[in-house]
């Protein structure tokens, strides 16, 4: 068996000797070479040709932002996962780095008796074989793809009262597009659940909020849910829609081992908009988004999948497609056409 190319990137000595152990312990993977800062990564990198890159976000001489936006010159389309501090700056160049094109984020562990160590290992190492399967498909022609077909309703409903989103790996880069692409009039709430750990929605909604016409904030418990503002669930929270249509967080266990849950934010969504409720579900890993797509249905609501061919990872879509209850089956502009469609009827 082939294994999988990796190529750690991090300034400290001992991050590169713990991030390096964690993935040569793997059957499946290996680490093919080390780097202390982006100069040394972009040198390497052609020569060494790695499958997934880990590139740490803060770095001296060329930090973890700028070599991505190096790489993607170069054409060079590797995934890559970057590993950041939970510190104020290091959300704010992760949530950059994800627009750019970083395939995905994990919280830096904290050291080598850190207590979390072991969560981050198997989250790393999950993501580095997903970034090496995307890497693959990648490399096929979109036209020899099995894709889902694109499915239309013809009498979809345009007349809604509050959209709802889920995401997970790929999202930010998505939901970007969508969010700052939105009217600042837009007649209606969107409650987004975005997988992500504690302390980075915070940042990703300020971000979004900067650049965008409409109001987004990171969602707070009771919050009263009010039209032309998108609600980012909070990072280690679950995200309700009470019946007073007010914002309720719990912690609540995960479920499918994350929190927030899209299906908990769908199926409490649908209990109180019924049929004038859309469910958008777009990229990530898993099955997040599937009940809660069919409850939407089940109640009247329209729903939605993003299409294989702008997702970053097919997983959540298609379970969501699999299910037999989604409307339409968009890619992502398409997506932005249709937000901005219903818009037009308030």
């Amino acid at each position: 068996m082939q294994k999988i190319r990796v190529l750690v990137v991090d300034d400290s000595a001992l991050m590169r000797r713990i991030i390096s152990d964690m993935i040569n312990e793997e059957y499946d993977m290996e680490v093919v070479d080390v780097a202390r800062n982006g100069e040394e990564l972009l040198n390497k990198v052609e020569k060494l040709n790695p499958q997934v890159i880990t590139l740490d976000v803060e770095m001296p001489k060329v930090n973890g932002v700028t070599a991505l936006k190096e790489l993607k010159k170069r054409n060079l389309n590797i995934p890559v996962i970057m590993l950041s501090s939970l510190t104020k700056e290091g959300t704010f160049v992760t949530m950059e780095c994800l627009e750019a094109g970083a395939f995905e984020f994990i919280s830096k562990p904290s050291g080598s008796i850190s207590l979390d160590i072991n969560k981050v290992k198997n989250e790393l190492v999950e993501k580095i074989r997903q970034g090496a399967k995307k890497g693959k498909r990648d490399s096929v022609d979109i036209n020899h793809r099995n894709l889902a077909p694109v499915l239309r309703k013809k009498d979809m409903n345009y007349n809604i009262e509050a959209m709802v989103i889920g995401a997970s790996t790929g999202g930010p880069r998505a939901l970007t597009t969508l969010i700052t692409n939105l009217p600042k009039n837009l007649g209606f709430p969107i409650l987004v659940v975005q997988h992500m750990p504690v302390g980075f929605t915070h940042a990703f909604s300020e971000r979004l909020n900067t650049n965008s016409k409409v109001t987004v904030v990171e969602a707070e418990d009771n919050m009263v849910i009010e039209k032309d503002t998108v609600y980012i669930a909070k990072g280690g929270f679950h995200m309700e829609v009470t019946r007073d249509k007010k914002i309720r967080l719990t912690e609540e266990p995960p479920i499918f081992g994350v929190r927030p849950c899209v299906d908990k934010l769908f199926i409490s969504a649908s209990k109180v908009y019924k049929g004038r409720l859309m469910s958008i579900v777009l990229t990530g890993m898993g099955r997040d988004g599937a009940n809660g797509s069919a409850e939407v249905k089940a109640l009247g609501g329209t729903t939605i999948s993003e299409h294989e061919s702008t997702c970053t990872i097919y997983g959540m879509p298609k379970a969501a497609f699999e299910t037999g209850k989604i409307d339409e089956v968009l890619p992502l502009g398409q997506i932005l056409s249709k937000i901005i469609k219903c818009s037009m009827y308030k």
